[in-house]
């Protein structure tokens, strides 16, 4: 199976529910933390789209709500839907028969609210934990969650991969800080880049490679690349390409990324396609191609297409970001053959036709 199809499933059958690992929430957290200790003092944070009996957002946050001086917490869940009620079992957090709605398909949204008091103080007891019911199913696009988004300073989640975009735009809207789970190639979306080119958002510091695991309801089908059922039959799989979105600064993105001289490059690098070859640049653009990021040329001072996972590395006092090919590219090589033929894309000039690309950003050195 290709390495994003579990993701592309998820969003055809709206099987949204991917379960953070508590250790990828901490190591994200306290990258901001070392960077600003303050970061979160006073403020009150909300966490949408959490389960309370998964969600490792609020157990996370309620254990540290002293010692990162929140202000207030407030998390919120959308609602079980199901044909037959009688599956229905209380979680971690209820005291009562859960609230249905009049069909008796679908429970209200929960809501748990935690705010600072000040005659406590040390660390928050889950068995003190208590969940309300909200007046609706929870929908982050509903009036009574816009509300608490309104009140808050931080949102943080692992929003509903199929409504990534439709988040982000919910979020902008009330001009909030936040930091949310994505897919690097969330970042080619038409409503995502000019973000990312505005420098609105930016990558999180503690994800840039590798897979990342997350829970799953036990009926979800494991079809992902990898997956495991631990010794209490819990279901895991592993997604790649994963990165957290925020606008939260950290001091990682405001290191310059060092490479070497383009000669060096030709003459050292590890990739075949470099060592010992020219750059080239595309046939339907005026930029040099660079295939790896560890082969941007620190000499250079024209345009550049990288990958999308240039991301990762990107400096916003070292480069410039002028664009992405998926709408930089609007011409196409003559005599193209069907079997290339698609939406907006780069072109190289081989031996034999043309190679078409996948997106790139360019970029270019600021001075």
């Amino acid at each position: 199976m290709a390495k994003n199809d579990n993701l592309r499933q998820a969003k055809a059958a709206k099987k949204d529910e991917f379960y953070t690992q508590y250790a990828d929430i901490q190591m994200e957290v306290n990258a901001y933390l070392e960077y600003n200790p303050d970061v979160f003092r006073g403020k009150t944070i909300l966490l949408p789209c959490d389960d309370p009996e998964w969600s490792n957002f609020t157990r996370f946050f309620a254990e540290n709500f002293e010692l990162f001086g929140l202000k207030k917490l407030i998390s919120t869940s959308f609602a079980v839907e199901s044909k037959n009620t009688k599956w229905y079992e209380p979680t971690l957090f209820e005291t009562e028969t859960p609230k249905f709605d009049k069909k008796k398909t679908r429970t209200h949204g929960k809501i748990f609210v935690l705010e600072r008091d000040v005659n406590h103080s040390g660390r928050i007891d889950l068995d003190d934990l208590q969940w309300e019911y909200l007046e609706g199913d929870g929908d982050f696009r509903s009036k009574e969650v816009k509300a608490l988004r309104d009140e808050a300073d931080i949102i943080i989640t692992n929003p509903p991969f199929s409504l990534f975009r439709e988040f982000v735009a919910w979020i902008m809207e009330a001009n909030k800080q936040f930091l949310i789970l994505g897919n690097i190639n969330n970042i080619c979306y038409k409503e995502i880049f000019p973000l990312i080119k505005e420098d609105k958002m930016w990558l999180g510091p503690s994800i840039y490679s590798g897979d990342r695991e997350f829970r799953v309801p036990n009926e979800y089908p494991l079809e992902a690349a990898g997956w495991r059922i631990d010794e209490e039959g819990t279901h895991y799989i592993k997604v790649k390409g994963v990165r957290w979105y925020t606008n939260l600064e950290h001091g990682r993105r405001h290191l310059p990324y060092k490479s070497m001289t383009m000669a060096d490059n030709i003459k050292y690098s590890k990739h075949q396609e470099i060592k010992g070859k020219e750059y080239v640049k595309y046939v339907n653009y005026d930029a040099l191609e660079i295939p790896f990021s560890d082969a941007i040329p620190s000499d250079y001072n024209g345009l550049m297409g990288v990958p999308v996972t240039f991301m990762d590395k990107y400096c916003p006092e070292q480069y410039e970001i002028i664009g992405i090919s998926l709408t930089l590219a609007t011409t196409k090589p003559a005599n193209l053959p069907k079997s290339q033929q698609g939406g907006p894309a780069f072109y190289l000039q081989k031996e034999d036709g043309y190679q078409r690309l996948y997106p790139r950003i360019v970029i270019r050195k600021k001075s």
